[in-house]
Formats: structure tokens, C-alpha cells, sequence
């Protein structure tokens, strides 16, 4: 399983994180070592009659041939039985994966361009980090606030997509703890690739404790900004002056910001939360207006912890 950065594998396949990973992998070799059956006979065959009857001389005429009743049956019903042996299993291991327990434990995963966002029913919420108990079935429940995202997690084998204006839902159970990743898989913008996560599972009690706890606590408004901007807003934004989808936030405090429709004013404590809440309101000029709006996501404790890490950003 993951741990921190590193995960190690026993086979070309990622490591088995779920329940019903173990059932993917083996319908997938079989497919796969039925497929290098097929072609080796095929191809092979091919090659072999290929060569054993080329023709030798100009005289050389081949013999005329009807059919063979028993090969013609052969070659069809032994790929039916192969293709409803697959459909049969298929269909087992499609059931595992869509068919949510009853009483699974639900998780909210929310996607936006470019992070996801966790919300669970105790009213605690996380950014860029799911947490999990271990052992015990989990229920995603999938939507997104702008474009087509895509949830997948290699180790659990399971992937859906997050779609605005409607939910969808995957689950899992990972039996042991460990951190896993997450990517989008489907292309939403710039900053693509850049929208991962992490899945941490926990042992039951350890998540209990994480679920109860502040996640702000002990720590001041720059901390707490910037815990918030490694968390969801890298993809976008540096700490330095380079610009990426949007511009750096170093010495951008107090600085004058030209906007896209020809005004411009000085960067306070107002304008970073309007931008924070209203991004389209004042797009700065030579960026394009694809930030999504945090309004209703962030407690005013982040808000003020983000203006106070942009403002040490000197």
C-alpha cells in the first residue's frame, strides 16, 4: 500500500487497496493471458501453414477442400464458452463494485477545478485529503460545481465520474491502512493534472479522533492560510511572483491590480475575499476567468487565514 510518497507493488499491477481489487486483477489476467493464447494460435498458426504450404514451383496447386464440421464447431463454440465465461465473471466483479452495503459509512466528494473537496456528516471537512476508517465499506457520494470530473483511485479499482447538476457514487472497503491517490482522469482545464488527493485510512479509533478534532487547532491565520494553500490552491497559484493559471501571490498585498474591463485598484483584505468569492467579478488582465467561487466552502477562519498568508507573502 502507499505510505507518505513511496508504494511498492508485487506485480505490473498497483497494489491491491480494496475488497474487490484482488477480483479485478484476476478477471484482468485472464483476459489478458487468454488474449496471448488466442493470438499465439492465431498468429502462430498463420505463420506456420504459411510457411509448411508456400508454394514451391508455378506447378503447385492446392487440393479442394469443403469444410470440416468438427473444426468449424470447435472454433466457434470454444470462444462462446470463453466469451460467457467472461461475461459471467464480469458481471460478478461489476456487481461488487456498484452494489453499496447497506449502512456504509458516506463520505460528500465534491470536485472543482483543480482540487476535490470531502464533507462528512459530522460537519468536518477536508481538502485534497479523505479520510477513512479502515474495515469498514465507505460511500462516496460524487458531485461537481463547474465542469466533468473523474474520481479514481488505482488501488481500489474503482473510478467514477463527478458530474454538475446531478450525483453519482462509488464505494469501497480497504481492509488495511494506508495512504492512497487519487487522480482526475478526466481532462477538466489547465490544471489537469495537477488535481490529485490522497485517501488516508485509518484504524477505526485513530479516525474517530481525526473526526472529532480541530484541524486549525494550535495554530495562527498564517498557518492556517497556509495549510489552506497547499491544499487547494498549488495547482493555481505560487508563492513567488511567477504566474500559472492565475497570478503569483508574493508582494501581491497592497499592490495595483489592472483588471480585464479596464479598471484597477489596490490589492487589500477586500479584494483578495471578493476574489475569493466572486473570482469573475474583477479578472485581472491576461488571465482568463476559470477560477471557481469558494463562496459557502470556507469557514472565516480560512478566509482570514488566506488574506493573512498573502499578506506575509512580501
Amino acid at each position: 500500500m502507499f505510505f507518505g510518497t513511496k508504494a511498492f507493488a508485487g506485480s505490473f499491477m498497483p497494489i491491491q487497496g480494496s475488497t474487490f481489487a484482488a477480483s479485478v486483477d484476476s478477471l484482468y489476467k485472464f483476459l489478458v493471458y487468454a488474449s496471448l493464447i488466442s493470438c499465439a494460435l492465431v498468429i502462430g498458426g498463420m505463420i506456420f501453414f504459411a510457411i509448411k504450404y508456400r508454394r514451391k514451383t508455378n506447378d503447385d496447386k492446392t487440393a479442394y477442400i469443403t469444410h470440416n464440421s468438427t473444426l468449424e464447431f470447435i472454433w466457434s463454440f470454444v470462444p462462446f464458452v470463453i466469451f460467457m465465461i467472461v461475461f459471467g465473471w464480469s458481471w460478478y466483479v461489476y456487481l461488487q463494485i456498484r452494489v453499496v452495503p447497506k449502512g456504509a459509512f458516506e463520505i460528500n466528494v465534491v470536485g472543482q477545478k483543480w482540487n476535490w473537496d470531502f464533507i462528512y456528516k459530522s460537519g468536518r471537512k477536508s481538502s485534497g485529503e479523505m479520510y477513512a476508517p479502515a474495515g469498514e465499506p465507505i460511500k462516496l457520494i460524487l458531485s461537481s460545481r463547474d465542469v466533468i470530473h473523474s474520481f479514481y483511485i488505482p488501488a481500489f479499482r474503482n473510478k467514477q465520474d463527478a458530474v454538475p447538476g446531478m450525483y453519482t457514487q462509488m464505494w469501497f472497503n480497504a481492509p488495511k491502512p494506508g495512504s492512497y491517490q487519487v487522480f482526475c482522469t478526466e481532462y477538466c482545464g489547465e490544471g489537469h493534472s495537477s488535481m490529485l488527493a490522497k485517501i488516508h485510512v485509518l484504524p477505526k479509533d485513530k479516525f474517530e479522533e481525526w473526526l472529532r478534532n480541530d484541524p486549525y487547532k494550535g495554530m495562527n491565520l498564517v498557518q492556517v492560510g497556509l495549510k489552506l494553500f497547499d491544499s487547494r490552491c498549488t495547482a493555481c497559484h505560487s508563492v513567488s511572483e511567477e504566474n500559472k493559471v492565475g497570478p503569483g501571490f508574493k508582494g501581491l498585498f497592497g499592490k495595483k491590480r489592472d483588471f480585464a474591463d479596464g479598471t484597477s485598484l489596490l490589492a487589500d483584505e477586500n479584494y483578495i475575499r471578493e476574489s475569493m468569492m466572486m473570482p469573475a467579478k474583477k479578472v485581472v488582465k491576461g488571465f482568463s476567468n476559470v477560477m471557481t467561487s469558494f463562496q459557502g466552502q470556507l469557514s472565516e477562519q480560512e478566509v482570514l487565514g488566506v488574506i493573512e498568508y498573502i499578506k506575509s507573502l512580501q
